[in-house]
């Protein structure tokens, strides 16, 4: 499979090539040459494959021959090692939960396929040691943490903003050690996400470290979450019924995978883009004009992008038709007063616990079958609400139980080197 800028088509890349890299060298998103649409006969027996059999024949034809059948079965294996439950919660309203991986969120999947993807290659190959460069508004930093803890020839970079994430995204990411160092920024996400790409193009930095990065730039992070989608079709009861699901989303790389993933065949017949206050996506759907704005705090924090880098490949699967576009995303913006007391209303009748990403999910989601009454609904729920327990506990007045795995980080000390502008980025990178 071969991949091309989308701020250049003449310049091409392999799978490997572009996963080492990252972004291209004109600071272009990779995408894939071509989507190859699936056999009917896929979906159709998709009940009687397992969650490994299916995510191999949705990812194969992105990597080709590069990673034989053999490793890259036991990478997807790997990557899709835990549960993918899908939750009914009222009439044509299910969640799909993504936390019960090893950091409790969905970035879980990506960042596992990508360290093992990237460990193959490094293995295989003369790479020499690489190291892995990223910006996080929450849980990509711990999710990427724990995919490539103690992965050989890979040193792992994180970015994350200082007091704008929660206290457990933090222990998360800062309490690991080994190959793994985190930057505390003082400043927002959006521009830790400028200084990772003002890196890649830093050719002082290129002379002494050969850089990737693992946010859902990254065509090995973004791609495989489109495994979760084909898993909840597989799950849900009425396959007849047109279908939504539900993303909420921040830098887009979520919904754009499932994008993906209906390019590949997956019937699935619309996206709800739910977005927190930072509502470009919302604004741009209402008015057709891009308008990048500085991004605002919420307490839905990993969605706190006023930039989201993922929305080029959006508009690049619909060849820029705005009008084929609006037919199948729509975009909702809530306020963090509205997504608590969603929060509070599905606990208080449903007696279940949303984290703050999934109930602003829950609420596009209504808003969208207020308008569409005759469609299914699927939310999806990204984060364990351990992860923003003082939100959560003080919105439903109950205690949420805390899982051992992130009780034994409460046992390790916080590493963290603070940084407040590139220059001081540029000087790690070259020490």
């Amino acid at each position: 499979m071969k991949y091309f800028s989308l701020n250049n088509r003449a310049h091409f890349a392999t799978f490997e090539e572009a996963v080492v890299r990252g972004l291209a060298p004109d600071k272009g998103l990779y995408f894939p040459q071509e989507i190859q649409k699936l056999p009917d006969s896929f979906f159709k027996n998709l009940n009687a494959l397992s969650k490994t059999e299916i995510g191999y024949e949705a990812i194969k034809n992105f990597i080709g021959k590069e990673i034989p059948k053999p490793e890259l079965e036991k990478i997807v294996e790997n990557t899709l090692n835990f549960d993918f439950p899908l939750v009914k919660l009222e009439k044509d309203v299910s969640v799909l939960e993504l936390f019960h991986g090893p950091t409790l969120a969905f970035k879980d999947v990506g960042a596992k396929f990508m360290a093992s993807s990237l460990g193959y290659f490094i293995k295989k190959g003369n790479l020499g040691k690489v190291t892995v460069l990223v910006a996080t508004s929450g849980d990509t930093g711990g999710a990427v943490a724990n995919g490539f803890l103690g992965v050989q020839g890979i040193d792992v970079v994180i970015l994350y903003p200082k007091g704008k994430v929660s206290e457990i995204q933090e222990k998360q990411l800062t309490r690991l050690g080994q190959n793994i160092t985190a930057l505390e920024v003082e400043g927002a996400f959006d521009e830790c996400q400028q200084m990772v790409k003002r890196a890649f193009l830093d050719e002082d930095i290129a002379q002494q470290r050969k850089l990737t990065s693992a946010n859902s730039i990254n065509v090995a992070r973004w791609l495989p979450q489109m495994f979760y989608y084909l898993l909840a079709y597989k799950q849900l009861e009425n396959k007849n019924k047109n279908t939504v699901f539900s993303v909420p989303s921040g830098n887009f790389g979520n919904i754009c995978a499932g994008l993906v993933a209906q390019k590949l065949g997956l019937p699935i017949q619309h996206f709800v883009a739910a977005n927190n206050a930072n509502d470009v996506i919302t604004r741009y759907f209402n008015t057709e004009d891009y308008a990048p704005k500085p991004s605002i705090q919420t307490i839905s924090n990993a969605m706190d992008v006023g930039d989201p880098s993922n929305f080029v490949r959006i508009l690049e699967l619909f060849e820029n038709d705005f009008s084929n576009l609006k037919n199948i995303i729509s975009s909702y913006s809530f306020d963090d007063e509205q997504t608590k007391e969603a929060i509070k209303k599905v606990f208080q009748e449903m007696g279940y616990v949303m984290d703050p990403h999934g109930a602003v999910g829950y609420l596009g989601l209504k808003a969208f079958q207020k308008e569409n009454p005759d469609y299914s609904g699927v939310f999806l729920e990204t984060a364990h609400p351990v992860k923003f327990l003082e939100t959560v506990e003080k919105v439903i007045s109950e205690k949420v139980e805390i899982p051992t795995e992130l009780a034994e980080l409460n046992k390790r000390e916080k590493k963290a080197l603070q940084i407040s502008d590139y220059e001081e980025l540029k000087a790690f990178l070259l020490n």
